[in-house]
């Protein structure tokens, strides 16, 4: 059973705030020692934690607070329940022993604004590596952008499982290969895996902290280069969450192309994905085809939008220019040739009995630990469950789109793949409808000003999963506070999950089929 916003909040006694700037969000005040029963009774009542925000509220109110975003997607709603926090005494209770997909929040908030979560089960640090200096966090107003912190050496504290026959293998964080950097230390016996402490957070860069203070127009072209594969859904939250704080209503033109492009992103992502699994798996056939079938769905973006990344076009009130006409005429025909060209492809690696036979078993999650770590996007639904903010908080063109989840039981690499596969076609589908009823006029609308101090959200389901911003006004339309919480950060600490009790060849393979960014993280 699921309960509203409303309910909840007079059940577990909170003080209702300002009305929130969306008619879907309710903000309410807890006490921070009752935190971790509030945060209880809510999962407890059917929501999923969606983001966690700290806040230096010293320039405003000389306070802190951390803000814990659940939604609630049985009714189209989110209940933010925020705690202040002292300034002398930057300490609460931790919600994570009872809500788990809070662990890296709650560790991030200690790193990045010196709040600690008392009793958190695991107190090392998360974003901040061993360098950083102890009492230096990078979020604090105090704290400017642009100075170099003093540098300290220091051993960083790993996980270390202790026994018979036990050694570790680290790899990373420099691969051989074009990713990201990231440190991936596991404890096996022989090749089974036992445990796996993965560590991201090497190119932090900043991002929540360079828009401090700018112009909500401004801060667009850095929010959208948060991932440069998912460029278009973060601009859409972020611009999302600027039209809530200003009262702004964007065209239904400028909602059915951002749809578009939202759908044409996704596609090529899972296309690409698909063909990594490919690749994890040696299958060298699936993974070249697969890069190809990329390569054109790209092309058809530098054709709409003159960019292959989708990148500059959504702008505030909707969009910064109209997509080429040329283009949208012939995009149905493309995707058409596309789609059946993707089906053949579709044939050739699941008519490969020796690469079904590699994909189906291994990286197995249950509904229990997606539930329980906050799990997202294709990880969630590949292990039977149905989320996806395209339903759960249906806007833009979604709300008159028919759409199914597409959901698998298995929760293995193969359940990945094939929740991918049903996703990318009901993509080009999908673009197609939108193209043949895409709405006239125009696709902009001019922004007001926000009220100082208010806050929203803006979130919509990246290829990846749910991607939300929380975001803060300050005077004359700047950002005062964003918080990014991309589907990748969601969906992280699900890869440890996922590797143990499985062999150390198992893991390119496992890695790829959630297919996470790590400057998603690095944000």
């Amino acid at each position: 059973m699921t309960w509203e916003a409303s309910t909840l909040v007079a059940e577990a006694g909170l003080r209702q705030g300002s009305p929130a700037p969306s008619a879907n969000e309710t903000l309410a005040y807890c006490d921070r020692a009752r935190l971790p029963e509030v945060t209880r009774l809510i999962v407890n009542r059917g929501g999923a934690l969606a983001t966690t925000v700290g806040l230096d509220l010293t320039p405003l109110t000389n306070d802190f607070a951390v803000e814990f975003v659940f939604s609630l997607p049985a009714h189209d709603q989110f209940l933010r329940v925020r705690a202040q926090i002292p300034a002398d005494d930057r300490e609460f209770p931790s919600v994570s022993p009872s809500v788990p997909a809070a662990l890296w929040h709650e560790r991030e908030i200690k790193d990045m604004f010196g709040v600690t979560p008392a009793g958190h089960p695991d107190p090392r640090r998360l974003v901040l590596h061993e360098s950083w200096p102890h009492g230096y966090h990078p979020l604090l107003k105090s704290v400017s952008a642009t100075e170099r912190p003093p540098i300290e050496a220091r051993r960083y504290d790993y996980f270390e499982v202790h026994g018979e026959g036990i050694y570790e293998l680290a790899v990373g964080p420099i691969h051989a290969g074009v990713i990201e950097p990231g440190h991936f230390r596991f404890s096996n016996i022989g090749e089974l895996i036992l445990h796996l402490d993965a560590r991201l957070f090497y190119t932090h860069r900043g991002v929540e902290k360079i828009v401090e203070g700018m112009s909500f127009e401004r801060a667009l072209y850095t929010a959208e280069r948060t991932c440069g594969v998912c460029t278009v859904s973060h601009a859409v939250s972020f611009c999302s969450a600027v039209e809530k704080l200003t009262g702004t209503e964007i065209p239904p033109r400028a909602a059915w192309l951002r749809t578009l492009l939202l759908e044409l992103e996704r596609a090529y992502n899972h296309v690409g994905d698909i063909g990594n699994i490919c690749a994890g798996a040696g299958f060298h056939a699936g993974s070249s085809r697969g890069a190809v079938l990329r390569e054109r769905l790209q092309r058809l973006n530098e054709e709409l939008t003159g960019h292959r990344f989708l990148m500059g076009i959504v702008g505030l009130g909707g969009l910064r220019y109209e997509p080429a006409a040329e283009a949208i005429a012939a995009l149905p025909g493309r995707l058409l040739e596309l789609r059946a060209d993707f089906s053949a492809y579709l044939d050739t690696i699941f008519g490969a009995g020796s690469f079904v036979h590699r994909i189906e078993g291994p990286g197995r999650l249950t509904p229990e630990t997606i539930r329980a770590l906050g799990g997202t996007g294709v990880a969630a639904r590949a292990s039977g469950i149905a989320t996806d903010y395209r339903i759960d908080h249906a806007s833009l063109a979604y709300a008159d789109l028919k759409l199914d989840i597409r959901t698998e039981d298995a929760g293995d690499v193969a359940a990945r793949l094939l929740v991918r596969s049903a996703e990318t076609n009901d993509s080009m589908d999908m673009a197609v409808r939108l193209v043949e009823g895409l709405p006239g006029g125009a696709s902009s609308a001019p922004v007001a000003e926000a009220e100082v101090g208010a806050s929203a959200l803006g979130y919509n389901e990246s290829p990846r999963g749910s991607n939300v911003h929380w975001l803060m006004a300050g005077p004359r339309n700047t950002v005062y506070r964003l918080r990014i919480r991309s589907a990748s950060y969601a969906n992280w600490p699900l890869v440890p999950r996922a590797v143990a009790e499985n062999v150390v060849p198992d893991f390119p393979l496992i890695n790829k089929s959630f297919e996470l960014c790590y400057a998603c993280c690095d944000r």
